[in-house]
């Protein structure tokens, strides 16, 4: 699997902890190579040949994958990341480091009024969320988390707070001067960019001159970047997709497209097109893409997703929460109505939607320019098993079993571009300097057990994890440490 360590000469070092023996595999998608991995603090002190180093602990690394932690580029970890800090469902994956606030909700910057439509509630209720991203970075810092987090500005939490009840319009000029304001401010507090959720009544009623005009306030801000859950993931998915580089172009922002998708069976197969598009597009303007590795997706329960889903299972309700992890079809034969009735009898909920094809995943996870990102829900009652999965599943199923990548090219999905695309300082490669975000896992044993079934389980096969230098999972579990760090663009680093 790996060639002889190829490091400088040996040299003699002290270290606090030094992983023996292992399979380097850095995370920038160079071959695997036989090599020690010194920690010195919350730093990589170096990589290679290293048997002339002492150190305060060893960790036998022989016949296990050294490589950098796992970055989930598309979560909605904003609140548990404070509520729940082991993340013992992320850190369990090898996962290190998360971008929360995606699909146009973030926990912050956000003044609860009397509006909060769908999806927002997805993060919490009223008393959850945060004025600035000041406040929330201020908690976090205060009391923070095993893992790193980076948080991106929500585009539907802006248009709510500035419209309030009357969000089911397009702003006016002095509406999106009062967002551009706040996304301004946000990104100059530790923003990483501005995502989108087209798609949801938040944000549905924005017009594409609305979101480049908001999206111009921060075009000037280095490294910030414009994230998109873009408009129709189904039959318009083409023109939703034109709409997002044009938003790129138009505010000269670099595009992220999450959990890329053709849903609903009149469209698998058009994978094609759309990994045409993006990369006709992508020779023009910086665009890249998430997926997770999963043919169902879960958000809140709407008649319009479900219309596209072959089958539905009942993630959470609020009335009816003896629903979760049942089938919408089943409740409603029991209650004698069709699905938009039941749909409409369990809300507010979470749903589960069965709504792709294996051959559209596979091609767009196999894409160059596609990272992993879980889109995990971790306040469901019954939450979709990528939230335990992900990125384990990858590993186990779709390069040991499938083939479908190699190690090095899923690390690079995984690690490397995330921390390239958004410009996380120093992270993302295992590289004398970096932080030492490590992920030491068995290639022969590495699988995901979260089911739609049973779907809080942990992987098999990640043996131990290091967030900025300290052991966060191990054979015992969870470690209870917590050197998590708030995540900000590179520039803003400097």
């Amino acid at each position: 699997m790996a060639a002889d360590a190829t490091a400088a000469p040996e040299e003699t070092g002290r270290a606090q902890l030094i992983l023996r023996g292992g399979t380097v595999i850095d995370g920038s998608g160079a071959p695997a190579r036989r090599a020690d991995v010194a920690v010195a603090g919350d730093r990589i002190a170096a990589v290679g040949a290293l048997a002339g180093w002492r150190a305060d602990e060893e960790i036998d690394a022989a016949g296990c994958v050294v490589s950098p932690g796992f970055i989930d580029v598309h979560t909605h970890d904003d609140r548990a990341a404070l509520a729940n800090p082991a993340m013992d469902f992320k850190v369990s994956q090898g996962v290190t480091s998360v971008i929360a606030g995606n699909c146009g909700i973030s926990l912050a910057p956000f003044r609860p009024g009397e509006a909060r439509p769908e999806p927002i509630e997805l993060l919490g209720g009223p008393d959850d969320f945060f004025p600035t991203v000041a406040a929330y970075r201020a908690a976090f810092e205060s009391a923070p988390p095993a893992l790193n987090l980076g948080l991106l500005t929500g585009h539907g939490m802006l248009r709510v707070e500035a419209l309030g009840p009357d969000y089911e319009r397009p702003a006016g000029p002095e509406e999106i001067a009062a967002m551009g304001a706040r996304l301004r401010e946000a990104l100059a507090e530790g923003s990483l960019g501005l995502s989108s959720g087209l798609d949801y009544p938040n944000s549905n009623a924005a017009s594409t001159d609305e979101v480049v005009a908001l999206a111009r306030h921060i075009s000037d801000a280095p490294s910030a970047l414009y994230v998109s859950h873009i408009r129709d993931e189904g039959d318009e998915v083409m023109a939703a997709l034109e709409e997002a580089f044009a938003i790129g172009r138009g505010a000269e922002l670099p595009v992220v497209i999450s959990h890329h998708k053709c849903a609903g069976p009149k469209n698998y197969g058009r994978s094609r097109e759309t990994l045409a598009a993006i990369e006709a597009a992508a020779e023009a303007q910086p665009v890249g893409l998430d997926v997770y590795p999963y043919t169902a997706s879960s958000t809140v329960l709407l008649a319009d997703h479900a219309a596209e889903a072959t089958d539905i299972l009942i993630a959470a309700s609020e009335p009816h929460p003896e629903a979760a992890g049942r089938w919408l079809k089943d409740l409603a034969q029991e209650w004698g109505c069709d699905q938009d009735e039941a749909i409409e009898r369990l809300k507010p909920a979470g749903a589960i939607y069965f709504q792709m094809a294996d051959e559209d995943l596979e091609r767009i996870l196999a894409y160059p320019r596609t990272m992993v990102g879980s889109d995990g829900l971790p306040g469901m009652a019954h939450p979709h098993p990528r939230l335990w999965g992900t990125f384990p599943r990858v590993l186990g199923r779709y390069v040991r079993e499938k083939g479908l990548l190699s190690l090095e090219q899923a690390v690079h999905k995984m690690a490397g571009l995330p921390a390239e695309t958004y410009r996380l300082k120093d992270r993302g490669l295992v590289q004398a300097g970096y932080f030492a975000d490590l992920t030491l896992f068995d290639p022969a044993a590495v699988i995901d057990r979260a089911t739609y079934e049973d779907p809080e389980q942990p992987a098999d096969g990640i043996r131990q994890v290091l967030v900025n230098g300290t052991p966060v999972w191990g054979p015992n579990g969870t470690t209870g440490a917590r050197p998590g760090r708030f995540l900000v663009r590179a520039e803003a680093a400097a």
